[in-house]
This record gives C-alpha cells, sequence and structure tokens, in this order.
C-alpha cells in the first residue's frame, strides 16, 4: 500500500504574477493527483495539500524551482489527499483575510516588522524565566480554541480573521501593551501576520511560534503547555499530539448537550443554520438530527 501524506507550508515574498503562479500550481498538483487548499497573493504562497508520499515529494523540489520559494519549509502530517474533498488553487488579495493587506509589508526574507520567531524549546524558556508575565495570544476562531489552547491563553471573540482588527483596536487588551505577547495559530502564518498588525498597534514585544502550533505540539505532545485538540481544516476535523486516554491529556471540548468532554465538532442539522457545534458521540446517536442548542430550542427537537 503507497504510504500518503498531509503537506503544509507557506512563504510571505513578494509575488509580481500571482495568476500566473496560480496556473503553475493547479497544473503541478493535477499532475500529481494532489488535493487540497492553496492561496496565492503579492504577498506569497499558502497552501495544505496531501497524495501519495513520492507525488508529495516530488511537489516539493517542483515547488521549490520557483526563486521566492527555495528556502519554504514545508511540513508533514498524517492523511492523503482522500481527507479534502478536491484541489482548489487561488488568488487572494490576502494570504490571510485579515483585512487589511496594506498593513502588510514583505521583502524576499518574509514579513517585515513582524514578531520575534520562537522554536518551540524558546517558547518554554521565555515561560520559564518571565513566569505570569507572558501572555499567549490565541491566533484562530472560537470554534478552533474550544477544542485546545496554550495554557492559560487570552482568546479574542472572534468568530474569523476579519474581525481581529475592531477586536484589537477595541482597548479590551491595551494592559498587554508593555507585556510579553506569543501569538499562536495552527502553522504559523496567521501569526506572521497578527504579530505584525500588533506591533503597528502599540503591542511593543511580540513573539510567535515558529511553525505554530503544529511544531510545537510535534516537540511536546502532551506534556508542553499546550492543553486539548488541534483543530484541522480537513476531514480528520481534529488531531492530537499524544495518547488522549493519557493522564496529561486536557479535554477542553464540551458537548453542547450533556456536557460530557468530546473534540467532535458537527454541522447542526437544520440546512439553514449548519453551525458547527461541539456533540459527542452518544448525543449525536440519541438525539434525531444533532442540532445545535438554538435550533434544538426553537424545533423542540430531542425534548
Amino acid at each position: 500500500m503507497a504510504i500518503s501524506k498531509i503537506l503544509l507550508y507557506y512563504r510571505f515574498t513578494p509575488i509580481p504574477d500571482p495568476t500566473a503562479v496560480m496556473l503553475w500550481q493547479r497544473t503541478l498538483c493535477e499532475s500529481l493527483e494532489l488535493t487540497g487548499r492553496i492561496l496565492i497573493s503579492r504577498h506569497g504562497i499558502n497552501g495544505t495539500v496531501g497524495g501519495e508520499l513520492t507525488a508529495v515529494k516530488r511537489y516539493i523540489r517542483a515547488t521549490r524551482a520557483y526563486p521566492g520559494f527555495r528556502d519554504m519549509e514545508f511540513k508533514f502530517s498524517e492523511g492523503s489527499a482522500a481527507d479534502f474533498p478536491r484541489l482548489s488553487v487561488k488568488v487572494r488579495e490576502e494570504l490571510v483575510a485579515f483585512g487589511a493587506p496594506e498593513d502588510l509589508d514583505v521583502d524576499e526574507n518574509g514579513v517585515i516588522g513582524g514578531g520575534v520567531h520562537l522554536k518551540p524549546e524558546e517558547v518554554n524558556e521565555l515561560v520559564d524565566s518571565r513566569g505570569d508575565e507572558v501572555v499567549f495570544f490565541d491566533g484562530r476562531n472560537a470554534i478552533e480554541a474550544g477544542i485546545g489552547r496554550f495554557r492559560d491563553a487570552v482568546v479574542p471573540d472572534v468568530e474569523t480573521t476579519h474581525d481581529f482588527i475592531d477586536e484589537i483596536e477595541s482597548g479590551k487588551y491595551d494592559d498587554l501593551k508593555d507585556r510579553p505577547v506569543v501569538t499562536y495559530c495552527t502553522g504559523g502564518v496567521r501569526c506572521e501576520v497578527l504579530s505584525a498588525l500588533l506591533k503597528k498597534r502599540g503591542f511593543r514585544e511580540v513573539y510567535q511560534i515558529d511553525g505554530g502550533i503544529v511544531r510545537y505540539g510535534e516537540t511536546y505532545g502532551n506534556d508542553g503547555l499546550w492543553e486539548g485538540s488541534l483543530y484541522v481544516f480537513d476531514r480528520r476535523m481534529h488531531m492530537e499530539f499524544g495518547d488522549a486516554t493519557d493522564h496529561n491529556f486536557v479535554q477542553f471540548g464540551r458537548c453542547i448537550h450533556c456536557s460530557g468532554g468530546t473534540n467532535t465538532y458537527r454541522n447542526c442539522a437544520n440546512q439553514k443554520c449548519r453551525r458547527q457545534v461541539l456533540i459527542c458521540d452518544d448525543c449525536a446517536a440519541t438525539r434525531p438530527g444533532s442540532h445545535c442548542t438554538d435550533c434544538r430550542r426553537a424545533t423542540s427537537v430531542g425534548v
């Protein structure tokens, strides 16, 4: 049986002709039978693709032939092309949709004026030396944070990245501007932008985790500062970095119906809602339709 992998990567670098790069990437992926999602903008590339390991390795070699991507780092994760319904390669104004394309400046070395990159070991060293002064700042949305986060992290009240700028400028976090703030997200790409946005808005000491939660979790498993599961944007829906039955594993997610531990998100059965909510296997099996709390209350489903 052929070995398959999922590949995660991004690179901030000036791209003079994003459309040409998009067409090249689409053709390359189709020829290698890779599926996934790739975004390209004038600021760089951000992708997650899956397929057979030999094809994935060929993709890496071919992509690194582009001068701006020569030093791009690729991270492997368990999975395959089957984890993605199709291939999507698109040009966007922003790699991450914060709604502030003019706030981001890049050169051949990456984002200009972003946070200091910390390796996983350096994150722990910072916490060891600065203690409770250090603040972890979640760069993801509320759904993702619902099943896992860094210990005692600040989780902004946002549903999408478009909400971040208003949230940051609201004044809620002004007391953090003189403290060491460590931003984090799944693979690091959102924090490249978020850390720069924070610094432009007066946060003086900003860091980001090199390789994001993925790299940190691979380094420490259940024994570090990360707690719970990691939300991922494919059919797996979530992943763990250690044994979920281990006593060190923290179960963050709670079923909206019974409050039992779960890390499984399901779409509300109401076709007009389809909100992602945490529903455990038992409740999904015993409550017809697995409606969210609001829709269940409105329709008296399962009552």
